[in-house]
């Protein structure tokens, strides 16, 4: 049995993988979603980075988890970047699914130059403290990939406004025994918005699959991206 544990991306929280997990537990593993600080239910405005952080590895930590498969949608990479950075010993393989890639030093703002965009205007808005989930967009776009207008609903009831901090606080990569975990980026593919740009993985021993999905392909092609999960088991 592996344990998978699933990193939500920025505006959104634990619900978003509730397609998925179904279909790796009747595969026999046990996954855990958890909701990060300030999403969801889980309302703390001071919330960014750091906490998000210490909350993976308080829950890796209680539950005595080893060799863990560790998944991060969009943001999240940043998450397990630094999760991993912190207990690298409970972590066996790490998933950046459609997700940042940073380096150690990098904030959001510079892994994905464009979120400076969402900032600004947050910082001109009533909330400063606070970003917005980014618009639905026309078709093939729609809301983070998603297209059908049941989902769609769904999704936006899901969504808050994600705490400044997160993109202002770096990611702390100086932990050389993270290195040695193995890593696999999966990349949604074939709907791309405008202006977002992925980085090249500069890593000759990770493994890179390409996925024909929008960005929360967890809700549009669940059983494809469980497929591409269990190969890790």
């Amino acid at each position: 049995m592996t344990t998978y544990v699933l990193v939500h991306g920025a505006w959104h929280n634990g619900r978003a993988w509730e397609r998925l997990v179904p279909l790796l537990t009747a595969a026999g593993h046990r996954v855990l979603a958890p909701t990060l600080p300030g999403h969801g239910d889980r309302f703390e405005p001071e919330a960014g980075l750091e906490a998000y952080v210490a909350d993976v590895v308080r829950l890796l930590t209680e539950e005595e988890l080893t060799d863990v498969v560790l998944v991060g949608h969009s943001y999240a990479g940043l998450v397990i970047s630094s999760v991993a950075n912190d207990a690298p010993e409970r972590i066996g393989h790490l998933v950046f699914l459609d997700a940042m890639v940073p380096v150690h030093g990098e904030t959001a703002l510079d892994v994905m130059p464009i979120t400076r965009t969402l900032v600004d205007a947050a910082a001109r808005s009533d909330a400063p403290d606070r970003v917005p989930p980014l618009p639905e967009l026309p078709a093939p776009y729609g809301l983070f990939g998603v297209t059908d207008p049941g989902d769609i609903a769904w999704l936006r009831s899901t969504l808050v406004d994600e705490p400044i901090r997160a993109y202002a606080e770096p990611v702390r990569l100086d932990n050389p025994a993270a290195a040695a975990i193995a890593r696999t980026h999966i990349h949604c593919v074939g709907s791309e918005p405008e202006g977002i740009t992925r980085r090249p993985v500069d890593d000759r021993r990770a493994q890179v699959f390409q996925l024909r999905s929008g960005h929360d392909c967890m809700i549009t092609v669940p059983g494809e991206l469980a497929t591409l999960l269990l190969k890790l088991a």
